[in-house]
């Protein structure tokens, strides 16, 4: 690949390392063998506030809807309709299958079964997130899960934000828990038994991102409890041209690194004057960022650029990395063609005019999305997340008949003869 770096990366992302893992297994221990107390105890050590109790009730709802404006209320529902329907014809595009063989002696098929419950995290650390309620919660409700339980730290007074509750509420969360971090997870993926809260009954998959200490606690649960992934720090990977604005450009790369200091903004550009002016961009718009601490943190720490010969150089380089999210800031003749050679990412963004942000927030795809390089072979939050493929098979007299001295010699050329005498025993008798 012809490129050149003009900016590297500096920092380093914070790892999982040994300390990290070992004190969450503390934690997880501890919520498995002192539950509701171990959840009020961390919720004042981490989260600075001691709520009452565990379980949202109506009223804290209702309190919520109060004191979120009206306008806010709104874009939520609006949100929501259009996460909904997306995810409706996600779910539209899945089917269930039975077919038989030419004889007609076997059906075979499966049949797409959602889990029975899931618990939806909403993380609450620099930012509240009510977008992340509304993208967790309305895709488990599309899919069909029965019980869609929802977390989120206690970071108002003793409650949830106020428009994260209410997103939780719009979206259809069936139960709401004040609780955060590794905590939260050990509490879905093992239940906490009944007190003076009246417990946390288990669920059967966990969803939705968190920090580092809610992403190593997933990672410990996974397989007693299935997870959607493993979320790092997020990603913007935007390939642009001689035609790109370096304003827009400048604002989305800013936009990413306001998340985090750990978030990665990249920028790969066969123009060195729209590099230069983008530069120039990023330095005046910072200075009047309300986020411009942590986005210039990121920005120094982890922002990358490199001028490429041209856009197929650009494309390895994406197609590489993977990452969460690309943008598409070229000449609008290509875009169509360049798209569809981007064959690794989360959500694709194409267009001038179409940011990140909308993704987000209010597009209606969905923003939980693979990080890491993990979209090389994972996919972002979706219908399918929640559902499984039972398979099934109905076989006759003479469709056993037929399977079974081919059967039997596949389970004798594995040592296994129960399998193969289970097989033979329905022959006894029958003449075949």
């Amino acid at each position: 690949m012809a490129l050149t770096l003009i900016k590297g990366a500096r920092g380093k992302t914070a790892g999982q390392g040994r300390e990290l893992s070992v004190t969450v297994r503390k934690i997880i221990d501890d919520v498995r063998a002192r539950g509701e107390a171990a959840l009020f105890e961390y919720a004042g050590r981490y989260d600075g506030v001691k709520p009452e109790t565990m379980r949202v009730g109506r009223e804290s709802v209702q309190a919520a809807y109060d004191a979120t404006p009206e306008e806010t209320v709104e874009a939520l529902r609006l949100a929501h309709r259009r996460i909904r329907d997306f995810a409706s014809r996600q779910r539209d595009c899945l089917l269930e299958l039975s077919y038989k063989d030419g004889e007609g002696r076997l059906e075979l098929g499966h049949r797409l079964l959602p889990v029975e419950s899931c618990g939806c995290y909403v993380p609450a650390g620099r930012y509240p997130l009510p977008s992340s309620a509304l993208m967790s919660i309305t895709t488990a409700k599309v899919a069909g899960v029965a019980r869609v339980a929802a977390t989120s730290p206690p970071v108002c007074g003793t409650d949830i934000h106020p428009a994260v509750l209410v997103a939780m509420d719009i979206a259809g969360a069936d139960e709401i828990y004040r609780a955060g971090g590794a905590g939260a997870i050990a509490a879905f993926a093992y239940g906490v038994p009944a007190g003076a809260d009246g417990g946390i009954r288990k669920v059967d998959m966990i969803a939705g991102p968190g920090n580092r200490f809610v992403t190593e606690a997933k990672r410990q649960v996974s397989g007693d409890v299935g997870i959607d992934g493993l979320a790092g720090p997020s990603e913007v990977l935007i390939i642009a041209d001689s035609s790109a604005e370096p304003r827009f450009v400048a604002a989305d790369l800013l936009a990413q690194a306001e998340h985090d200091p750990e978030a990665r903004p990249e920028l790969v550009c066969t123009d060195r004057g729209v590099i230069d002016r983008t530069f120039n961009e990023i330095e005046r718009q910072l200075a009047v960022l309300p986020t411009k601490e942590t986005a210039a943190l990121s920005w120094e720490a982890n922002g990358v650029v490199y001028l490429a010969a041209g856009l197929d150089d650009a494309v390895k380089l994406a197609n590489e990395r993977a990452p969460e999210h690309i943008e598409l800031q070229i000449d609008p003749a290509a875009e169509r063609s360049i798209a569809e050679r981007l064959t690794a990412y989360g959500s694709l963004f194409v267009g001038h005019y179409a940011p990140v942000a909308f993704g987000d927030f209010v597009s209606g795809t969905n923003h939980i999305l693979p990080t890491a390089g993990s979209a090389r072979f994972s996919s972002g939050l979706w219908v399918g997340t929640f559902m499984r493929a039972a398979f099934h098979q109905f076989i006759s007299k003479e469709g056993c008949e037929t399977l079974a001295s081919p059967c039997a010699s596949l389970a004798g050329t594995e040592g296994l003869f129960g399998h193969r005498d289970s097989v033979m025993v329905r022959l006894e008798g029958t003449g075949a």
